[in-house]
């Protein structure tokens, strides 16, 4: 068996809108595809042997053990690996349930679909479930549990920390649409404007000062301690003269810890001796030059949480340690403990592994203890000197317990130093009696402090932490989204995109916008280049200035990694032509709506899905639908578009040379058709049909109609504003149409416009496109000649595969089969070409150039009718 391709899909998808997170593995079984399971002698006992948990995969037997029946009867490997593949993620801590398995059109080779939480470990999953199966058929032994390690190592390496996914996981139950800012901790929530940013606990919110504070042990000591709050009387140490000096004031036991420390890192506890404080001391220092000494308070070690100065958990905090038996060594003591279900690997489960390390065996030596001490029946063995449940420690819920007093000091410590998420650190007997009768005391003030003893405790009542920092964030009535358009379509998309942008930017919003010659913010280019797929519409979502989105989605991103934002608002199918047929398993008209609908199918149930009424596969597709639908149609009497307006609904129509908008029996003229400048003095049909979509998004949105109205009439297609897409340079003897007509249908809607102009003589200049279908080719070449004069053949560019003489053979074969008798050249650089035509036009010519690279050829033609004009100015 051979992998072809791997690849992630990470929004709504040709596989499911709903599972945005899956991979796609397109894998050629190559012999195996003449060996389904049930012809593999031994295979379901050995593939059961090594994952007896499959029994619980139910696969479209819909009952438990399925998936073995679905082995017993027989079937294709690829579906054999999808289920391996889920498992074996399952296995490393990672559930997820969701699998499909598709040949395609290529016999033998197959999409494996299936769905993971950390995309690096579904590529791993990919590759390792591949190569099992190869182990299970062959019969040979195949180290499962090493791979299950390394997708753990994997997941530990790229996922996002607890603290962090649990507010993630709390903005999606709200529905607030998140994306990840690189590979650390660092997240967005919600889109444009209405974005949060935080990392880890630290916030937007969060006050830079209240974290340097917080930072500096010494300074928030001094601000409690003149807030008269109890803090632990100490200094700051940088020398054993210094660590004198301070244990005469103090006297024993005291704790060393680095002033710029964290997670327990560098700390020594209940020092009593000057040997041992000398030793705590350079050991603190190989974290901070600067090392706190305090007085050692007797007392449980407490964990208050305070977010928005109110105060939400409180845990007590106990240091990893082992309860002898008086039989087991505290290393078989340890190995028992790390047998606990509940401990894991990092992060994976509430509590985690003990590791041996410096500090353990430093607090063994101090008891005279080894590992392989025997301790006695019930003596507790404390292994770590701090309580953080990142080196095993453990926690016990006590929000319920603190004395109200207690709540109110904490509350006013995080507004002492300022932090809207605070973790204050307490040392006292218990938190149900007031600090200052049981002699308790403020140990630390926490920026960014871990939410998992909270989320998580391993004893009492877990607390939802993560639901304060999202009503912070998020208070009620706050958006978290941003209006977003979609279009899609074969032809047009980038025209109605262009004007949907105009139309909002006039309404007040400031608009990012992404089409398949740059990406643009308030009509500023940022990225140059086609932008059209999910990385493009996230630059906009990414964006803090963008109110309003409108985003041309072509079908490329969608099948290399699905859209790049969770749902839209009003998504537009310009129509579905045949174009790029044979490319990426997608051959037909059919295929291809799947792929578009893909678009209609993420619009939110109260939004809008605006379909051409005149295109069969956007009535289909309407059949599919959940939201609202709305079409439109350059044929008031169309059956569809009659039908909705006779049930109330709401369609734009082209009648009497009028846009016009219309529900029921009444009509809104929004503007007649020749008052548009893209639609060329209304001879442009197909512009007339995009400017029909925009406005019918833009009259759905809520956008007033004389509003519109202006849009339409102040939108002026140039090279500037819309590239590519019908524009005509005036010479003072014959005029220059560049168009980016690529495909049949692309093709007639220049012949049809062309069939309105008069000219002395038509000369198109035509390429045909390397990955397009041969017949694709041939009828762009037969249109040609219906529609010119005098065809120039160029073709340097877009070869995709074939050769020059190739792709010029079928454009011949195609003028030919016109049964037109028109002339024709060959001039194979686009440049050359161009320049050939303007100099050879003679008066009233009409020069039509069909270009793939728009900028090229718009540059050329500028740059001759710059210098005609700086001529005629001498």
């Amino acid at each position: 068996m051979k992998i072809l391709k791997i690849q992630a899909l990470r929004g709504p998808n040709l596989w499911s809108v709903q599972r945005k997170k899956l991979i796609q593995m397109r894998l050629d079984l190559e012999e195996m595809e003449q060996f389904p399971t049930n012809k593999i002698e031994g295979f379901r006992e050995r593939i059961e042997a090594m994952f007896p948990t499959m029994i619980e995969h139910r696969c479209s037997e819909g009952v438990r053990g399925g998936f073995f029946s679905r082995i017993e009867r027989g079937t294709w490997m690829g579906h054999v690996i999808e289920h391996i593949a889920l498992e074996i993620q399952t296995l490393a801590g990672m559930e997820t349930g969701f699998g499909r398995t598709r040949e395609t059109k290529t016999p033998g080779v197959y999409n494996v679909v299936f769905s993971y939480t950390e995309e690096s470990v579904g590529m791993f999953a990919a590759e390792s479930s591949v190569a099992i199966a190869e182990a299970l058929i062959a019969g040979t032994e195949y180290d499962v549990e090493a791979d299950i390690q390394k997708m753990r190592e994997i997941r530990e390496r790229v996922r996002l920390g607890p603290s962090t996914g649990s507010i993630v996981d709390e903005a999606v139950a709200r529905d607030i649409p998140w994306i990840r800012l690189g590979t650390n901790s660092l997240v967005q929530l919600g889109y444009g404007v209405n974005q949060m940013r935080f990392q880890a606990t630290i916030t937007c919110k969060t006050s830079n000062i209240a974290v340097d504070i917080a930072c500096n042990k010494e300074e928030t000591k001094r601000m409690l301690d003149l807030a008269s709050i109890p803090v632990a009387s100490g200094s700051i140490c940088v020398d054993e003269e210094d660590l004198e000096n301070t244990i005469k004031k103090i006297g024993y036991p005291i704790v060393i810890k680095p002033l710029d420390g964290n997670h327990g890192k560098g700390a020594s506890i209940n020092v009593v001796t000057r040997e041992d404080a000398v030793s705590g001391l350079a050991y603190a220092q190989k974290y901070s030059r600067r090392v706190i000494v305090e007085k050692f308070i007797t007392g449980f070690d407490f964990r208050v949480l305070v977010i928005d100065n109110k105060l939400v958990a409180a845990a007590k905090r106990e240091p990893a340690h082992v309860i002898g038996d008086g039989k087991q060594t505290i290393q078989q003591l340890i190995e028992e403990t790390n047998r606990d279900p509940r401990r894991g690997y990092g992060h994976e489960n509430v509590l985690t592994q003990i590791d041996v390390d410096r500090d353990t065996l430093d607090l063994l030596e101090k008891l005279n203890y080894t590992v392989d001490t025997v301790p006695k029946n019930g003596e507790i063995v404390y292994l770590k000197s701090t309580a953080n449940l990142s080196t095993g420690g453990t926690s016990i819920d006590v929000t319920d317990m603190m004395h109200p007093e207690n709540i109110f000091l904490c509350e006013r410590i995080s507004r002492v130093i300022g932090l809207d998420i605070c973790g204050i650190d307490i040392m006292a007997e218990n938190l149900t009696q007031p600090l200052k009768e049981n002699g308790g005391c403020i140990l630390e003030v926490n920026a960014a402090p871990g939410f998992r003893m909270h989320l998580a405790p391993s004893e009492g009542l877990p607390r939802n932490v993560a639901a304060p920092v999202i009503d912070m964030l998020y208070p009620p009535g706050k958006p978290s989204r941003i209006p977003i358009i979609a279009v899609t379509g074969t032809n047009g998309k980038t025209t109605t995109t262009r004007l949907l942008a105009h139309i909002v930017k006039n309404n007040g919003y400031k608009v990012g916008f992404t089409t398949s010659d740059g990406i643009y913010i308030q009509n500023h280019m940022m990225e140059k280049g086609d932008t059209t797929g999910p990385l493009s519409a996230e630059y906009i979502l990414k964006d803090p200035t963008v109110e309003f989105a409108v985003l041309e989605t072509a079908r490329g991103g969608i099948l290399r990694s699905g859209l790049g934002f969770s749902r839209c608002d009003i998504a537009i199918i310009t129509n579905i032509q045949e174009d790029h047929l044979g490319l990426a398993d997608i051959h037909t008209l059919d295929d291809l709506a799947r792929v578009k609908s893909v678009v209609v199918r993420s619009v939110k149930k109260d939004g809008w899905a605006i379909l051409n009424a005149e295109d069969e596969q956007c009535l289909k597709i309407a059949n599919e639908l959940s939201c609202n639908i709305a079409y439109f149609s350059m044929d008031e009497n169309n059956p569809t578009v009659q039908k909705f307006a006779k049930e109330g609904k709401i369609v734009a129509v082209y009648e009497n040379g009028f846009i016009t908008i219309k529900k029921g029996e009444w009509k809104i003229r929004v503007e007649r058709a020749t008052h548009v400048p893209l639609t060329l003095g209304g001879k442009a049909k197909f512009m007339i049909a995009n400017a029909l979509a925009a406005t019918l998004a833009s009259y759905l949105w809520g956008f007033k109609t004389e509003d519109i109205s202006l849009s339409l009439q102040t939108f002026i297609p140039s090279a500037a504003q819309t590239p590519g897409r019908m524009n005509i340079f005036d010479f003072k003897k014959f005029k220059v149409l560049i168009d980016f007509a690529h495909n049949p249908a692309g093709y007639r809607g220049v012949e049809e416009y062309l069939a309105t102009v008069e000219a002395s003589k038509k000369i198109g200049i035509i390429a045909g496109v390397g990955d397009r279908r041969d017949e694709d080719i041939r009828e762009c070449a037969t249109i040609a000649a219906r529609m010119f004069d005098h065809i120039i053949i160029r073709q340097e560019k877009h070869l995709r595969g074939r050769t020059e003489e190739e792709i010029i053979g079928l454009i011949m074969e195609g003028i030919n089969a016109s049964g037109r008798n028109v002339t024709h050249e060959i001039i194979t650089k686009e440049v050359e070409a161009i320049k050939h035509a303007i100099n050879s036009a003679q008066e009233g010519t009409f020069i039509t150039a069909l270009s793939d690279v728009v900028t090229n050829a718009i540059e050329i033609v500028q740059e001759y009718l710059d210098k005609e004009n700086e001529s005629g100015n001498l």
